[in-house]
């Protein structure tokens, strides 16, 4: 008797565009089983490891995380060929009833994962996956490698005394009459000119908004960036950085290639009784910046939510927007600086500072209404996050329950580089 044949198992492989990332490396990071690897070319998707677990999803800022290919299993991608992808490959036709099934069932599948990643923390996710439930809705991927936007250099100005070593500028561009709107804590996407060592053009570098909605001048479609150079490598190498030295060189009048804009969840509440608690190091002020301006013009249109910002850098020379902060209104935001190499001084962390403001973070925390955003150096976020969790603590407020809370409510957002 002739044995019955093996069915031919079929996947939804999990693939990433290449067209569209921005290779900004949150999609490794937040894998909670190490799917995903990259090379100098792709960032992708190991189908032998891959469950479907769905947690690099929302975090990713392009979109670019959320590509699909149905596909017998035996015949899935590789990484190597996923390596040298310079688009995703088209949809192939394996019939209806097996990718109506696969569908079903991966949706099924998927369900109870996102569930108990979401449940029992085991991920790690730091940050919540939902805007705020009153941010406006965001535009995203408007603009991409294929069909970019290009924008005018309208102004360049250095933020950081020329005394010292870091050059942080703040660029304006331009976009015409072409639309490209931007909400507060969104991103963008610049192509730097030129290509790398093996002739590939440079892949696009992600710069957060520094100007609200309405523009850095209201009412003009335009937008700011807050850029610093980069002269040296993680290692202390000198090592100048490709796209932060194109970008601080610009000049007024130069043309510069846009796409985007990204991102979905790091954004402001919309809602005028809001709280926002902002804590940043160096050009992470540049999302705290865009929310304070725009929360500044709406005040006298009855927005009464407080602000509360905790602004690390080394020292006040080399922290961006120190004269217009500190001509802010102190009724309107609660400043508080934090400097690690003044001389003669003891150093200071944005830890450090929010530790001596803990009674009123404590009563923050307790406030439903209180948004927290975290922006900055990647060897922040442990020790902010460990600070959180010692003054809820100590206030009597559950910490686990306290920041699945935050989280499940878009009210905890962390961006760290």
């Amino acid at each position: 008797m002739n044995m019955p044949a093996a069915p031919i198992e079929v996947i939804e492989q999990h693939l990433i565009d290449p067209e569209i990332c921005i290779r900004c490396n949150t999609c490794e990071e937040t894998c909670p089983i190490d799917a995903i690897t990259h090379d100098r070319n792709n960032y992708v998707v190991k189908a032998d490891v891959c469950n479907g677990c769905m947690a690099c999803i929302s975090p990713c800022p392009t979109g670019a995380i959320d590509s699909w290919r149905t596909v017998f299993k035996a015949q899935a991608y590789g990484i190597d060929e996923q390596f040298g992808w310079d688009e995703l490959p088209p949809e192939k036709s394996i019939g209806e009833a097996a990718t109506a099934s696969m569908q079903a069932s991966s949706v099924e599948s998927l369900g109870d994962d996102v569930i108990d990643i979401e449940a029992d923390g085991s991920t790690q996710t730091r940050s919540a996956t939902v805007p705020p439930w009153s941010a406006a809705k965001p535009y995203v991927n408007l603009y991409t490698h294929k069909a970019p936007i290009q924008a005018t250099v309208v102004g360049n100005y250095r933020l950081t005394d020329a005394s010292t070593k870091s050059d942080i500028r703040h660029i304006v561009l331009d976009f015409g009459a072409i639309p490209f709107p931007v909400l507060e804590g969104q991103s963008i996407g610049i192509l730097p000119p030129g290509a790398t060592h093996d002739g590939k053009p440079h892949h696009a570098r992600q710069y957060s908004v520094a100007s609200p909605r309405n523009g850095e001048r209201p009412g003009y479609n335009n937008l700011s960036l807050t850029v610093k150079r980069v002269t040296h490598d993680h290692e202390g190498n000198v090592a100048a950085g490709v796209c932060s030295n194109y970008l601080c060189d610009l000049r007024k009048g130069d043309v510069v290639t846009v796409i985007g804009p990204f991102g979905s969840t790091f954004l402001m509440p919309n809602h005028p009784h809001s709280n926002l608690l902002m804590i940043c190091t160096g050009t992470g002020s540049a999302p705290m910046r865009a929310m304070t301006e725009y929360r500044r013009r709406r005040r006298l249109r009855g927005a009464t939510g407080k602000l509360m910002l905790f602004f690390g850098a080394r020292t006040k020379d080399e922290l961006p927007y120190f004269g217009p902060l500190m001509n802010l209104p102190k009724d309107f935001i609660d400043t508080n600086l934090a400097f690690s190499r003044t001389p003669g001084q003891p150093k200071r962390y944005v830890q450090d500072v929010m530790r001596e403001r803990s009674v009123d973070l404590a009563q923050w925390l307790a406030d439903e209404q209180t948004h927290l955003y975290v922006c900055g150096l990647r060897g922040m976020e442990e020790g902010v996050l460990q600070v959180l969790q010692e003054i809820a603590q100590r206030n009597g407020l559950a910490w686990p329950a306290l920041w699945a809370r935050l989280k499940r409510e878009g009210r905890l957002n962390v961006e760290t580089y």
